[in-house]
């Protein structure tokens, strides 16, 4: 049976998510149809856009996607701070780039504001704390995706019916570790399904985003070449008919920025490069003696990394992290068991024998 919503995003637990939607039937709605060989490639380039317009407008960041032929994935970070500092007038704003809203919101954006009554102005405010909770609310971005998508798709194809067959599917990331593993298992979807060969072949996902990033700017950092300033994250101010794009969340070891990814860039396209070499359908390699620094640091098992990267989603539940943390999340919701404790127990091995030896 499903669980409600409220159960699976909690960002009193974490702030961190990974988010899958599927189509209808698994069907190759977003890649080339078997049948007609009709392609429709060009739908992963809309999702590819789509979701870096609505994180420029949500205080919803990404850390990592990859979109495939008949479904998609996002690593996000649902920053409620942010949202709580902005004004009533950057919300409204934000907000007013999807949808118009009711007369009051459009008076109160045009030149018309300072007719407005202390009343109505008062009413404005209630919209704006109402548009404030939507902004990092991870439903409504996933709404204003799906639904998007949903209706380009089926006006191009001059059909109706459902695009998406379901609402999207969510795992919490409670640790640093299950943050590395979702991130990990999003960029290798091309290179374990045979689609590409390298990271950086794999076309509409975030690792070649940042790959191309950095190549295309070589003076800059590996760490900072994906750091997106509030100018860059706030959208424009004034009606534009392209919404802007928002940067993807940077890689920040030192965790000097909130807002940031707690590893080095380098580490991680280091493990992302090296578990692709094994994983790969076609040539399956065998297993390095050297295991990635980022994994050392984070005490997993590289062996266990590999055997759990291809079917992240099955083995874990709606959430994922540190056995220690699945046990706290059940005991603080009251459940005898979650899903994937046995599975956390196993991938994370490494770092409870690291503790273990520390505490000797």
């Amino acid at each position: 049976m499903a669980l409600p919503r409220y159960t699976q995003i909690s960002l009193e637990e974490t702030p961190w998510y990974h988010v899958v939607s599927r189509c209808v039937r698994r069907a190759y709605l977003c890649g080339v149809d078997h049948v007609s060989n009709e392609s429709y490639e060009h739908r992963r380039g809309w999702l590819e856009t789509r979701i870096k317009q609505l994180a420029a407008i949500f205080t919803i960041d990404i850390a990592a996607y990859s979109i495939m032929h008949n479904h998609y994935h996002i690593v996000v970070r649902v920053d409620n701070e942010c949202v709580a500092e902005m004004s009533t007038e950057e919300v409204i704003h934000r907000w007013s780039q999807l949808y118009s809203g009711p007369m009051m919101i459009r008076r109160y954006l045009s030149d018309q504001r300072e007719q407005m009554s202390p009343g109505e102005l008062l009413q404005v405010d209630k919209l704006a704390d109402l548009y404030r909770q939507r902004l990092c609310d991870l439903s409504w971005f996933m709404k204003n995706l799906n639904e998007f998508i949903a209706r380009k798709a089926n006006a191009e194809d001059n059909v109706r019916g459902h695009f998406w067959e379901s609402r999207y599917k969510c795992q919490a990331l409670l640790d640093e570790q299950a943050l590395l593993t979702a991130m990990a298992y999003v960029d290798l979807n091309p290179i374990r399904t045979a689609i590409a060969e390298t990271p950086e072949q794999s076309e509409y996902t975030s690792v070649k985003h940042r790959i191309e990033e950095v190549n295309q700017q070589p003076k800059m950092t590996i760490n900072s070449s994906s750091a997106k300033s509030k100018s860059q994250k706030n959208p424009q101010k004034e009606p534009s008919p392209t919404l802007p794009e928002s940067l993807l969340l940077p890689f920040d070891p030192t965790e000097s920025f909130l807002s940031s990814i707690p590893f080095a860039f380098d580490d991680y396209l280091e493990l992302v490069d090296t578990v692709g070499r094994v994983v790969h359908p076609g040539k399956r390699g065998t297993i390095p003696k050297t295991t990635p620094a980022i994994l050392n640091r984070l005490g997993i098992n590289l062996t266990s990394f590999i055997e759990h990267s291809d079917q992240f989603l099955k083995r874990f539940g709606n959430n994922v992290g540190m056995p220690a943390k699945l046990i706290d999340l059940a005991t603080a919701r009251n459940v005898r068991h979650l899903r994937g404790i046995a599975k956390s127990r196993a991938l994370f091995a490494g770092h409870v024998a690291v503790r273990r030896v520390e505490g000797q």
